[in-house]
């Protein structure tokens, strides 16, 4: 799930993850033109789609190497470890932490990361819509892709793995203080606190 949020990639493309296109040690997954969304001619004759991954995502893959990596794929399925998971595992996990399907799915942390990194994070849309493996239209309607944006790319899925970072030790803290707090009210009113009054 954190891989599915920090790269903002397609869900398809993440399940599809061989340990052969990632280098962990350039931090870059490189997926192949066949497995993006593109139409045929795009997926035949088209360039891979660099993914500059962000430190907490190379951690993650470091973390998992040991249980998958002696296999093709990084994120293989429970039964059939040369098939990728399911295409519902992501969305049954946010179900499991309490997210209905209205509120999150697994393809929405595209359109998160998006609005949060041009409104709050100020990236350009151009370094964003690169990053999502969106065509770009040129002013007369055509596709076109100026540029990978890897270097921009990369500084840009550093901070946004930074703010997720940031946003759960905030929401951490949040609960302990909630919890000391609640902790303290108890205290207060129970029986023997109330006695010695």
């Amino acid at each position: 799930m954190l891989c599915a949020s920090l790269g903002s990639i397609r869900p398809g493309e993440l399940r599809g993850a061989e340990w052969g296109e990632i280098d962990l040690d350039n931090a870059l997954w490189t997926v192949p033109a066949a497995r993006m969304k593109r139409q045929l001619l795009g997926k035949l004759n088209g360039a891979p789609h660099l993914v500059p991954l962000p430190k907490q995502a190379i951690a993650v893959l470091r973390e998992l190497q040991p249980l998958t990596g002696s296999g093709k794929l990084v994120f293989r399925g429970e039964r059939h470890h040369d098939r990728p998971m399911s295409d519902n595992t992501l969305n049954a996990a946010l179900r499991a932490m309490g997210y209905a399907a209205d509120e999150m799915t697994a393809h929405g942390f595209r359109a998160t990361a998006r609005t949060i990194l041009h409104e709050r994070l100020g990236f350009s849309p151009d370094v964003i819509e690169a990053q999502l493996a969106h065509s770009v239209r040129d002013n007369l309607g055509r596709a076109y892709n100026r540029t990978e944006f890897v270097d921009q790319r990369r500084k840009m899925l550093q901070a946004w793995a930074d703010y997720l970072d940031k946003l759960r030790l905030d929401v951490s803290a949040t609960q302990r203080s909630e919890a000391v707090r609640s902790k303290r009210a108890r205290r207060s009113s129970s029986p023997r606190e109330l006695a010695s009054h």
